[in-house]
């Protein structure tokens, strides 16, 4: 049975790979599958669980998944709207020149992703960076080129700060790394992001010219954008000073803005905040569901377990080193829980490199992380087989970080 259930894994993988050519969405494969593999867990139990045993384990992945849906229409639903008031855009055009080369967008893209995603969750910083680089309506190679860079900068820029990644968070409430040594892993982190954007702007050597559009004239759009922000804002302090999840706050800065959309615009039946949930991309939280779910599996059946073996059959540099390109296949939240459960000894400075290690590792797949499926469900031209022909960039620009991890760790201890 646990062949079997590594079979369904391995093809629901598969078929994301070859979605362009099988042309069967991934959000319906992955969900199929995902769902397979569970019935089959109830099915026929493994090492003689009961059924009640498999519903806990069940509950627990239906909590993280409802978590993390809840979480992405919230953010999905602020997105979409302040896209519908041209908000983002205006920003765009009062920040940038009306005329810049497309090499110098492309650290300016870098730097904002990079340091959006250390002040929000990835997923937002995701949403918003992407929406910025898909207003400056370049071709399609072109904006593959920034999503690439989008997805790894708003990966390395949460990776220093325990409200910018789970598993930093992770690492940090087990003590095994302090809140300075994590501010100093923001160093390399930048560098390799900047590494990343020169090699990804070799070949450009155009011009963006931006033409601002009108918007909607409209102030309540403008005090619904300062709610996000606020919201934004709030979602991190309350997380570290009262330990509030971050689904809570941004539901409940959802509920707001729908309150405030009701007031201003009772005498308006054209404009309807809840519409804006409609629009949203549901196939992405489909696709979601189904890869947690078929992670869940993996996690149940005690293949993350294994993963932690590599630890006796390398040194643990090498084995972190590792970890990180494991975590653009397997979700890096298991793979951290797994290794913290383990109590393999390191110290501080190898514990860096393993944050930096499952934090950006995930880049080097689209659907290593969800900064990579936000990015390949809003951008049509990124797909598993386009950004993996930008992997070798990734796969330097990872190893500069984790070198750099590296020198920071044993330079600090």
């Amino acid at each position: 049975m646990q062949t079997l259930l590594l079979t369904i894994a391995g093809l629901a993988f598969l078929m994301i790979v070859l979605e362009d050519v099988i042309h069967i969405n991934k959000a319906k494969t992955t969900l199929f599958l995902g769902t397979l593999a569970w019935l089959l867990l109830f099915l026929f139990p493994q090492h003689g669980l009961q059924s009640h045993d498999i519903q806990e384990q069940l509950n627990e992945n239906i909590l993280e998944i409802a978590s993390l849906w809840l979480f992405l229409m919230a953010a999905m639903t602020f997105v979409a709207f302040l896209n519908h008031q041209g908000l983002i855009e205006t920003m765009i055009y009062k920040v940038l020149p009306q005329r810049l080369s497309e090499r110098k967008l492309m650290f300016l893209v870098a730097g904002f992703a990079f340091f959006f995603s250390s002040l929000s969750d990835n997923i937002t910083a995701t949403l918003i960076s992407i929406a910025l680089v898909l207003s400056l309506k370049m071709d399609a190679r072109k904006t593959l080129r920034f999503a690439v860079l989008v997805v790894f900068a708003v990966n390395s820029g949460g990776v220093a700060l325990i409200t910018g990644d789970v598993t930093t968070l992770m690492i940090f409430m087990q003590q095994k790394v302090a809140i300075d040594d994590l501010l100093w892993l923001s160093l390399p982190a930048l560098i390799s992001v900047l590494v990343l954007a020169g090699l990804l702007s070799l070949r450009l050597k155009g011009e963006v010219v931006i033409y601002p559009t009108p918007r909607r004239d409209d102030k309540v759009g403008m005090v619904i954008a300062m709610i996000f922000l606020m919201t934004i804002i709030s979602t991190i302090i309350l997380n570290v000073i009262a330990g509030v999840p971050p689904l809570l706050t941004f539901l409940f800065g959802l509920s707001i803005m729908f309150l405030v959309g009701r007031l201003c615009y009772k005498d308006d039946e054209r404009e309807s905040l809840l519409d804006y949930i409609r629009v949203i991309e549901f196939d992405t939280l489909l696709f979601f569901l189904g890869i947690l779910l078929l992670v869940g599996m993996l996690k149940e059946i005690g293949v993350l377990d294994s993963l932690v073996r590599i630890y006796e059959l390398m040194p643990t540099t090498g084995a972190n080193f590792v970890m990180g390109l494991l975590s653009s296949l397997v979700d890096n939240v298991p793979l951290t829980a797994a290794l913290l459960k383990s109590d393999i000894a390191m110290d501080t400075a190898s514990w860096l490199t393993l944050t930096y290690a499952v934090g950006v590792g995930g880049s080097l797949l689209v659907i290593g992380s969800a900064a990579g499926i936000v990015a390949m469900s809003k951008v049509e031209a990124v797909t598993f087989i386009s950004f993996m022909r930008y992997s070798a960039y990734i796969l330097v620009a990872y190893t500069l970080g984790f070198g750099g991890s590296y020198l920071v760790g044993h330079t600090l201890h």
